[in-house]
Order: C-alpha cells, then structure tokens, then sequence
C-alpha cells in the first residue's frame, strides 16, 4: 500500500534512507514531478520504454520482403539524397520524401538494390548547401583506404550470428569484479588489437584470474582512436578500429559461455563535434540534437552537449540503449560521464561538500530525468541487467530505485577512493592517516552500492602515473627481477597489495580493476597521435612480463587472483561496512572485521609490532588465510600460515577480549574466525 503523507503527497523513501535530505524535499519533487509528467508526454499510447525506444527498428537503413527502406529524422533539413556504390555515387537519383515530424523516407523496390557491404551516405540540403554524411542510426562504418574518409556500410549478412548464450543471467547475488579493458589496446603487438584476439587471447586471462564482468571501453565508433572512445560519432555502430559486428558478436557469446558479464561504457554525456562523421548538424542546424549556443558545447571535453529536454533526443539515446542490450547481448552500462550531465557547470572546479551543492540552479533536472528513464528502460529490457553510474560529486540517491526518489543506477563508481590514493601516495609515508584511509575507503550513501578501485584507466593516460609507477618509477626498468635488491621496489610491490585489499575489503560492493594493473602494468597509456609519431609502444598491454616466472610481476598477479578467491568465495563483498577493531596513528595499524574474517593492516615502513592487541569482542580461533607477505606473492615469509590465535583476556585493554599477534611492517593478513 502506498504511504501517503497527511498533506496528501506520496512519501518519498529516500528522506527515510537519509534523513539529512529532509530540508531538500521540495527538490525531490520537483524532479518527480517532472519525471512523471515527462514521462507521460514521452510515452503517450507507448505502454513503456521499452516500446518507446525503437528508433533503431523504424530509422536507418532495413532489408524488407520486397526492398529496402530508409528513414531519417532531419527536421531543419530542405532535401535529403541516399547516395553510394549502388548508384555510383549519384548525389540527386535517390531523392528522400519528406513526412511529418521531420521524417523523411524512401523505398528501394527489389531485394538486389542494396546488398550487404554496401558503401552509403546520405546527402543533406539545408539552407542552400549540401554535405554528404552518414546516416544517423549506421550499423557499421567502414573507413576508405585511400583518402581514410569514413563512410557508412550496410551490414545485413545473409545469415545472422547465431547466438548461444540464451540461458545467461547475471546473477544478482553475484559480486561484479570487473575487469575494465580496452580492445585495441588488450594486445601486446605494437598495433590495434581486434574483438577476435581479445576473445582467442584475452578472455581466458580475465576468467582465469578471477574476474567475472568486463567493462568494454570504446564500443562505439569514434573517428578518432586516441580519444580512448569517449568521443563518439556514431550511436548504432560498433568500432570498426576493432573489427566486424558478427566478430563483436562472437566475443560477447563467448563471454556469456565462460560465465562473464558484459558491461559497455556507454557514452551519452557528449558527442564528437565533427560534422564529417557525426551527428553533429545532421540537418544543417546546431540545435537538432544538442543545446545551441555556449550551452551546447563542453569547453574542456571540445564536444558536443545533448538536449535531454528534447523528446526526439530522448528517444534517439534511450533506443541506442535498447539497440547495444538487443544486438550485442550486452549485460548493462556503465555511463561515463554522469557528473557532467547533472550539473550546469559540469563539476569543473566544483567542490562538493555540502548537499547544498546537490540541488540548486546548478542541478541539471532535464539530465537527471534522462538518467531515470534510461536506467527504468534497461530494467524493462533485462531485470537482470546492470547500470553502473561514473559520478564523482556523490549525487544522493544515484543508486537508489526511481520508485524510492532515486536514479535507478545499480552502483556507483567510487571515485573518491583513486583520489585518495592520489593524495596519499604525495605524502611520507609516516605522515599517512589511518583514521582518514579508513573513513574514505569505507563511507557510502545509506542504502547505495558502489564499486571500490584503486585505480581505473584515468590513472594510467599519459599526464598520470599508476599506482605503483608513482611509487616505483624509473626503479621498473631495472629491479623487477626477483634477484635484484631495492628497497623502492619492495616498498612499491608491497603497498600495491595492502592497497588493493584494504580498498577491496572495506565495503564495496563491487570492485574495479583496469587491464594490466593487476599485475602492476609499468609506464603509461599514450595513444599514438603526432606528439609521439604515431606510436603504438605505450598503447598495448605488455602480458609477457606477467608470464615471466623471474618478474615480480607474476608474484602481484598471483596476489590479485587470491584476494578476489577469498572476496568471492567466502562472500566478504558488500553486506554492510566492516566493524572497526582498531586503529593507531602512531603505529600505522588498522584492523577490522566482516562476517567472520579479520583485516590486520600494518602500513609502517619500519616498524614490526610483537605482541600485537586486536580486540575481537567475541569468542573464536583465528587463522591467518592469506597475507601480503606470503612468499608466493614476493614477500618474507613473515606471518604463520599455521598457528591459531584464540582470543584471551588483553592486557594492555583489560575489558576486552581479542587476540594477540605479530604484525610485521608493510604488511596486511586476513584471519579467518572459527
């Protein structure tokens, strides 16, 4: 039954989960309110999103029993001519009709006018002038040999990709490790990797170390490789830098075979500028699918800005949601960029430290009711899909249910947390506070899920470092090898395993990897562009240092797939955040506990601790599971895998009951309670 306030108005669940809402309610409902009503203008005689987002079966370019048809949505044009090898380029044979609503229309009669592969465009009349561009909902963009011009390709192979993935699921239950990848980059060759190799070479490296989602950046066309995929040009096509669609296909269908979830990092925040290749004034105005004038563009980003407010734009992006789910079986999104979408000034500068900063003229309603109805629309498509939402400013109510006043995302990034480490690794290691590590990698949103990472691809683009290249540097290039003595290398392959448990550990619900990382990948990410002629050398993933038993990187690797066993396997992911048990500033200790497991921390560069106090307040027999100090994993050898520690009265915190252990410098365990 639903709660009804004595003024009359729906009670919104949200101001229950977090009671310091309560002075922005009137906020929340404005946004409600225009959810609702945006909503009912949306859908009209539609029943949901899910029979409202089929531009991608209306528009485009489609096979028919008796021809082919084309349809296009260009309202500020004069003419539109389909042009390609078909007619030998004819700019004026192939002429649109004109409908209403800006659509315009034409039928090709006979099943041999157009054929697979065929090379389109459409050229474009508006206010006297003609461009030639290519269709809007493309499915595949070809790039020419010669000039390098990109023009759109028909795909409609006579055999459509067999499918085997029907009974997948993605299990709610299941904690996502996701491993976030880059396909042209996935490849050691000095070159562009394809979806097939990824799928020969990569994938069983993922499934291997214990990853089940993958996040797959740069799905979308984009004419520029060394934009990393975030500026796109065409919503309906996948990136022809990596291969075919049938080759796409195969990679996600063997995917779903190995049991991996398959996330798309969705673009919608902005769009390539470009005229060329885009959709960028498709029509010949600059309004048809973004705002106009400086609204319109992202200063920093050199893009362009949707009009969430326009219900043909709604429709063109949530039917690019629908089109990735029903083609390609992808599993769920992950947006970028959702901090830009929701406020005016896109987060540049902004410091958001009071919720005051959340719901003011700043906050971009149209853009947050956008997110909603995406987020209702995969759900109607998959209840088991999933939306993962990359906003740094912790926008309340992001991952909470449409229903309860929320967005509707699945989870957050944490994007705090890579700051942290940021901010952390900038100081002496004495100088680094537990109290601040513990109150960051462990704070959330009531009720909200979010994925804890130490580092994602921003940390490795050329500009930044990695985590263990800030600590490491030039020391890489010569003292990797598990002979050579050096103490930055020690310190460096010892914090990048504390800093991945601890942050793993203390209440994600998900955790985020990107490729290479795992295993302490050196250098950077630069994509070849004029600056580095060209070059490939720093846009590959190196998997031959992981492969040699000599490299300590095998002994990070070997760490990585242990800690994401035991996260998974005894289920520690989640559920709520770790009971603290202790913490000294003094002596750099943390020590906390979930469920039935124990994470002991010691980050002091020198100092061991004998005798070590942790207080457990309850009864039990502990056992070291796993440390960073294992030899296996390029440690000493100093922590028991074999004694068991039994709580006792503690001398030194007489009223407890707890264990008493050794913990060496620089080093982190998980003890296990029976």
């Amino acid at each position: 039954m639903t709660d009804i306030k004595a003024n009359g108005k729906k009670a919104l669940k949200i101001l229950e989960i977090d009671p310091w809402l309560e002075p922005y309610e009137e906020d929340l409902r404005l946004r409600m309110d225009r959810y609702e009503s945006e909503k009912r203008a949306l859908l009209k005689e539609a029943k949901d999103f899910y029979h409202f987002s089929n531009g991608h079966h209306y528009f485009g370019i489609h096979r028919m029993e008796e021809g082919w048809v084309y349809r296009e949505w260009a309202p500020g044009a004069d003419a539109l001519y389909l042009t390609g090898d078909f007619n030998g380029w004819d700019r004026s044979s192939h002429p649109l009709k004109k409908k209403d609503h800006g659509v315009w229309e034409i039928f090709l009669p006979g099943i041999g006018a157009l054929s697979h592969k065929s090379l389109v465009k459409v050229h474009v009349v508006s206010q006297g002038v003609g461009k030639d561009r290519i269709p809007l909902y493309i499915r595949r963009v070809a790039q020419d040999k010669e000039t390098h011009d990109f023009i759109g390709q028909i795909w409609e192979p006579e055999k459509p990709f067999q499918w085997t993935d029907q009974n997948f699921k993605v299990d709610p239950k299941q904690t996502p490790f996701v491993y976030e990848t880059h396909i042209g980059m996935a490849q050691e060759k000095e070159g562009i990797g394809t979806y097939r190799e990824f799928e020969e070479n990569i994938l069983p490296r993922i499934k291997e170390q214990g990853y089940n989602t993958i996040q797959i950046m740069a799905v979308m066309q984009h004419p520029y490789y060394a934009s990393f995929g975030y500026h796109v040009s065409n919503y309906f096509a996948a990136s022809s830098w990596f291969g075919n669609p049938e080759e796409l296909k195969s990679l996600i269908n063997k995917a779903h075979e190995m049991g991996i979830t398959i996330l798309m990092d969705m673009v919608q925040s902005h769009a390539v500028k470009n005229t060329i290749e885009g959709i960028n004034e498709f029509d010949g105005t600059e309004h048809q699918f973004f705002h106009s004038g400086s609204r319109g563009s992202h200063s920093a980003w050199d893009s362009k800005l949707f009009n969430y407010d326009k219900h043909e734009v709604v429709h063109f992006l949530l039917s690019s949601l629908k089109f990735w789910m029903e083609e390609y079986h992808f599993d769920g999104f992950r947006f970028d960029g959702v901090t830009s979408m929701i406020y005016h000034d896109h987060g540049l500068g902004t410091a958001f430290d009071s919720y005051d900063k959340y719901f003011s003229l700043n906050t971009d309603l149209e853009a947050l009711n956008y997110l909603q109805f995406a987020n209702e629309l995969i759900k109607e498509i998959r209840r088991d899909a999933v939306s993962i939402a990359e906003d740094m400013s912790g926008m309340p109510g992001m991952c909470l249910p449409v229903e309860d006043g929320g967005i509707g995302f699945d989870y957050r990034l944490a994007m705090g947390m890579p700051d942290f480490w940021v901010k952390t690794l900038k100081q002496k290691d004495e100088d680094w506070d537990m109290h601040a590590m513990f109150h960051e990698l462990s704070t959330s949103r009531p009720a909200e899920k979010r994925i804890g990472y130490v580092e994602s691809h921003d940390q490795a683009l050329v500009g930044d470092k990695t985590f263990i290249f800030r600590l490491a540097d030039k020391e890489m290039y010569e003292h990797m090898h598990k002979a050579s003595q050096s103490l930055v290398i020690e310190r460096a392959v010892a914090l990048h395993k504390m800093a991945r448990l601890i942050t793993i550990s203390t209440g994600s619900d998900g955790y985020l990897n990107f490729m290479g990382n795992e295993f302490g990948h050196p250098e950077w990410i630069d994509f070849p562009r004029e600056g580095n002629g060209w070059s490939f050398k720093y846009c590959r993933r190196q998997w031959s240092l992981v492969e040699n038993p000599f490299l300590r990187y095998q002994d990070l690797s070997a760490f990585d797939r242990a800690m994401l066993e035991l996260m998974n396997g005894e289920h520690l992911m989640g559920d709520r955040p770790p009971d603290l048990l202790l913490i000294n500033p003094k002596q750099k200790i943390i020590a906390y506990k979930k469920k039935r497991h124990v994470f002991l921390f010691n980050f002091n560069p020198t100092d061991s601790v004998e005798g070590l106090e942790v207080p457990l307040h309850e009864e039990a027999h502990c056992k070291v599971v796993l440390n960073t100090d294992e030899e296996r994993f390029g440690g000493q050898g100093r922590i028991s895998l074999e004694t068991i520690y039994p709580t006792k009265n503690l001398e030194k915190n007489s009223e407890h009951r707890g264990i008493v252990i050794y913990s060496p410098s620089r080093t982190a365990m998980v003890l296990k309670m029976d």
